[in-house]
């Protein structure tokens, strides 16, 4: 039997039935089907026509309203969003006919508020919690915050008598829209009306300015009430939703909810919430165990899947504008795609959600009470069961503990076990007291004399006590790791030289101490060589990628990144917040995180240096190209929807051996009839550069240089293709200098349509198989190979690993040389595959004798693994001289093989 078929299903609750029984001549005014907002307000008119008040009418409403849900909800007609929904459309129509109602009779008796310009001053009120989210519950309160734009006096009434104060005329509608919404009377009412999250709570006023919210948000504001205005938005009057008012107060909140950088500080507030909230929740079942099963408080219940969501979105959000969702299943959903929480487990979280709402849905549905305790009737749990399909009570008891279970697991997960027993809570009763003396006694070495200085320095100091305990907490940690062997006394020595200038960002403290896995693979990283340490001082904020257990075993996944930039993108345009300071901002944020991740796999050792140098350089291709439609689209002569606009990349970009730090190499051609054209493309190009290199609050992207453009640092910044390929290909005057030849064996397309790139490998194709005096060239090489080598000297007793004889940068000449003398007879040296892997192809082409052409691939990549190892140690490429070296050997001898010298 269907839920639609079972008669104690279809019968209703008592609730119900007295609605049926009281409002039958009304409840024929509803249509079948779930009411909208439209037959809402229909409704309300009707109800109105029929003689009764505004007040009544809205009960009448709700009542109706109910009703509704519950049959089409109990009988499976109506899912959880659209109940919530519903509910949340019935709350924004009632607030805003209250405040339309409100507002007339006070504006006719003391004239409309007006600022201090004579403009009308305005009302907005704040929908926060359910209400914001817009997930309210059938029998729920509304949380609601009055704010108003600004101060000054009514202008009075008619001859100007009567005029009050703006704070006073808004008070007087707080009170007049809680009377038609909050008061309850014979019908009941519409909705509970909560103000206590306004700021001071109820010693505050009624009402507050935008100014004065401002403030107590910079001054008084704590950490909880971020939690709150999460969820905020404005919900009446509906005419103000969207306006520019609006915006200003998006903008006043969303600093104060999203801090810049990574913010674990709240995971302390948020324990002490939560343990007031059980503390609360045990005391009022106390000597009545029927009242502690409340599927809202009560372990793995509704507040913990809030506090999980909410807490990650407090956390990241100021770095991810995604996240700032206020509905609770689709913030599950963005955190799975930023990569904060597994698909599966937000899954889980999401169906014990909807579960856990429904089960609230009916206990209320019983007898319209705001309670969200499990009955103990047995017919009323047999109801419920019924009305979710399940077989009996027990089923549905058995389904409530297993989705609680999940919860609850998760949540212990997240803040580190039983808040009850929480050591990172701010109270000493809850938490060990530590101090630097007592610690110093464990340490040796030059670790101990880096902490021990912090005993008197400024900026320890300067902590609050929370954070000194913090700090002193974290070194105790790290000092039992070093006694352990776990880390070394290297590592240690660069945290502490890394945490130093960071103190007064309390935030990493926390978050170090929050999670004990970043902490130790941090120490990894800084103990094993010394530019993470400096990269982790100019970028501080990607420590948290370590927390991110895939981060070792993924490798850079440019179609994903580009995804993820145009989501956060499209959530920037959705929040009004894409101006190019945000936008410039969110690209270094997301490639300082990458290039973290390949940091941390490299140190690992899970990458080799060419994985290493692969991804670096599909990541600078895939930021150059996001970055160049971002600029295209904000380009005002912009003139088509997609440019016909290429970038070339030459160098360690074009040949895909990009290291940290590397710059890139480029040159912009466009190939566009247009007549503007050459105007058109240098407005972009000028932007694109800017846009790459500019210092933000977050740093740059990567420094550019367009030096190997026809006629260099002289020559046009970008170039169209038709005078590209003349001077590439020696047609007319103006023509390529061999070394630029040889430049571009190693050049690609690296944005561009597919079209584009086709005709670029066409060129470069043409510049590679022409025929050359290969003594002339010979010559013209070595000599450019002497020039670089004499702009270079290297030390007679060291071997510098790049400029050296037999070093990478003879290897990389000898190739070129093969490339451009015999590419126009031997094809498979045309290919942009790298110098190790042409370096075999002109083996097996008999180019080069067996094993020159394999002994110099692999000295190749040996050189390249102590010049990555040198950089990544910020030492000198130079070693000692070792006239024995294999390495070195095979790259004279590739250089005598090709060169004769």
């Amino acid at each position: 039997m269907t839920r639609l078929e079972n008669p104690a299903v279809t019968d209703g609750t008592r609730f119900t039935q007295r609605i049926r029984r009281r409002y039958a001549q009304e409840i024929s005014m509803l249509p079948p089907g779930l009411p909208d907002k439209t037959t809402l307000t229909e409704l309300v008119h009707a109800l109105r026509a029929l003689g009764h008040d505004t007040g009544t009418a809205l009960r009448i409403t709700r009542q109706l309203t109910l009703e509704r849900l519950a049959a089409l909800d109990s009988t499976g007609q109506a899912d959880v969003p659209q109940v919530t929904g519903v509910m949340t459309l019935l709350a924004e129509l009632a607030l805003d006919v209250a405040f339309i109602e409100s507002y007339a009779a006070l504006a006719l008796q003391y004239g409309e508020p007006q600022g201090p310009s004579g403009e009308v001053a305005q009302l907005f009120v704040i929908g926060m919690g359910k209400l914001g989210a817009r997930e309210l519950n059938v029998s729920s309160d509304i949380d609601l915050i009055y704010v108003y734009d600004q101060d000054g006096d009514t202008a009075g009434d008619a001859i100007g008598r009567g005029r009050i104060s703006n704070q006073e005329f808004f008070a007087k509608m707080v009170r007049s829209i809680y009377a038609l919404v909050g008061d309850s009377t014979d019908h009941g009412f519409v909705f509970r009306v909560d103000l206590a999250l306004r700021p001071n709570g109820n010693s505050g006023p009624p009402a507050v300015s935008l100014g004065a919210l401002e403030e107590y948000f910079h001054v008084q504001g704590r950490e909880w009430e971020r939690f709150a205005w999460l969820k905020s938005r404005i919900v009446a009057p509906a005419a103000a939703i969207g306006s520019s008012t609006a915006l200003q107060l998006r903008s006043i909140v969303v600093p104060f909810v999203f801090r810049r950088y990574l913010d674990y500080s709240v995971f302390d507030s948020l324990r002490v919430l939560h343990r007031q909230i059980r503390d609360h929740a045990a005391k009022r079942s106390a000597g009545r165990p029927e009242r502690s099963n409340d599927v809202k408080l009560s372990r793995g219940g509704i507040r913990e899947i809030e506090f999980t969501v909410q807490l990650l979105q407090v956390v990241r959000g100021g770095q991810f504008p995604d996240l700032r969702t206020r509905p609770t299943v689709s913030a599950l959903q963005r955190l799975v795609q930023a990569g904060l929480m597994p698909a599966a487990t937000a899954a889980g979280l999401a169906e014990a959600y909807v579960f856990l709402r429904q089960v609230e849905h009916r206990i209320q549905y019983l007898d319209d009470q705001q309670t969200h305790v499990l009955p103990t009737d047995t017919a009323d749990l047999q109801w419920m069961a019924a009305s979710l399909g399940l077989t009996d009570s027990s089923a549905l008891l058995c389904e409530l503990d297993r989705h609680r279970e999940l919860v609850a697991q998760e949540f212990d997960a997240l803040l580190g076990g039983n808040t009850q027993e929480c050591k990172g809570c701010s109270g000493k009763s809850h938490a060990e007291v530590y101090d630097f003396d007592t610690t110093l006694d464990t340490l040796t070495g030059v670790f101990k004399e880096r902490i021990a200085f912090w005993r008197s320095h400024p900026r320890v100091l300067a902590l609050k006590e929370e954070s000194r305990q913090r700090l002193a907490r974290l070194v105790q940690r790290t000092a039992l790791w070093l006694s352990e062997g776990r880390v070394t006394e290297d590592a240690a020595v660069r945290l502490a030289d890394w945490m130093e200038p960071l103190l007064r960002r309390e935030s990493y403290l926390a978050m170090l101490l929050e999670r004990p896995q970043v902490h130790e693979r941090l120490l990894r990283m800084l103990g094993a060589a010394r530019w993470p340490a400096r990269y982790l001082l100019k970028h501080p904020g990607v420590i948290d990628e370590l927390a991110d257990s895939r981060i070792l075993d993924e490798r850079f996944d440019l179609t994903g990144f580009e995804a993820d930039l145009e989501r956060r993108l499209q959530a920037l345009q959705g929040s009004g917040e894409d101006d190019d300071e945000n936008l410039l901002n969110l690209l270094r944020r997301a490639h300082h995180a990458e290039v973290f991740r390949t940091l941390a796999r490299d140190v690992e050792g899970r990458l080799t240096v060419e994985q290493v140098a692969d991804d670096l350089s599909a990541l600078a291709q895939s930021v150059l190209g996001v970055t160049t439609r971002w600029c295209w689209r904000r380009l005002k002569s912009r003139h088509l929807e997609t440019p016909r606009f290429g970038i070339l990349a030459y160098g360690k970009l074009g040949g895909k051996e990009l290291g940290y730090g590397s710059d890139l190499d480029i040159v912009f051609v466009y190939d566009d009839q247009d007549d503007n054209a050459s105007e058109i493309y240098s407005a972009l190009v000028r932007k694109l550069i800017n846009w790459l290199t500019v210092k933000t609050g977050e740093g740059d992207l990567y420094e550019i240089d367009t030096a190997l453009r026809p006629n260099g640092n002289s020559g046009l910044l970008v170039t169209s293709f038709d005078a590209f390929s003349n001077y590439q290909q020696q047609r007319g005057s103006n023509t390529a200098w061999t070394w630029e030849h040889q430049a571009i064996t190693r050049a690609r397309c690296v944005f561009g349509s597919p079209e584009f790139a086709a005709r670029f490998d066409a060129v470069r194709h043409a510049v590679l198989c022409s025929h050359r005096d290969t003594p002339a060239l010979r010559t013209e090489i070595h000599s450019m190979r002497d020039k670089v080598r004499s702009g270079h000297p290297v030390h007679p007793d060291n071997f510098d690993v790049k400029h050296s004889l037999g070093g990478m940068v003879d290897i990389e000449f000898a190739v070129q040389f093969l490339v451009l003398s015999a590419g126009h007879t031997h094809a498979e040296l045309l290919d942009n595959v790298g110098n190790i892997a042409l370096l075999q192809r002109a083996q097996a082409a008999g180019l080069l004798p067996s094993p020159v052409g394999d002994d110099a691939a692999q000295a190749y990549r040996e050189l390249r693994q102590i010049q990555h190892k040198a950089r990544l140690d910020e030492v000198p490429t130079q070693i000692p001289e070792d006239p024995t070296s294999p390495a070195q050997l095979a790259g004279l001898r590739l250089w005598k093989q090709v060169f004769g010298s």
